[in-house]
């Protein structure tokens, strides 16, 4: 990864923080790593935790910039975050799985519930 693309990366996901900031909401971790992978942003809304993947767009296209694999790595990485980071005792916290994607235009496009199973 350039740099360029990096800090480019740095800046959609802290305009994708401020956005879920400006609902109201704490975020608890930016660029999680865990041993399935990394988690752009948590924040926790209304006792929700919400797993945001962020994209940059070059292009618009009809094609989910979100691959099926990305999600799959996504899913277990929150997994990972729920039981090592939440203190959880058996109860799951309610989770969604958001995708904040910035478009070639600079507007963002924030979908809740992205992940459906």
């Amino acid at each position: 990864m350039t740099a360029r693309r990096h800090h480019a990366g740095l800046a959609a996901e802290d305009r994708a923080a401020r956005h879920y900031e400006a609902l109201g909401a704490e975020i608890l971790e930016r660029r999680l790593r865990t041993p399935e992978g990394e988690i752009d942003l948590i924040a926790r809304l209304n006792g929700m935790l919400i797993f945001v993947e962020v994209k940059q767009r070059k292009r618009r296209g009809p094609d989910s910039p979100i691959s099926p694999k990305q999600w799959q790595r996504l899913g277990l990485a929150a997994n990972f975050y729920m039981m090592h980071h939440t203190g959880m005792t058996g109860a799951t916290p309610p989770c969604r799985f958001d995708a904040a994607i910035i478009g070639a235009d600079g507007r963002m496009e924030v979908i809740e519930n992205a992940r459906m199973e």
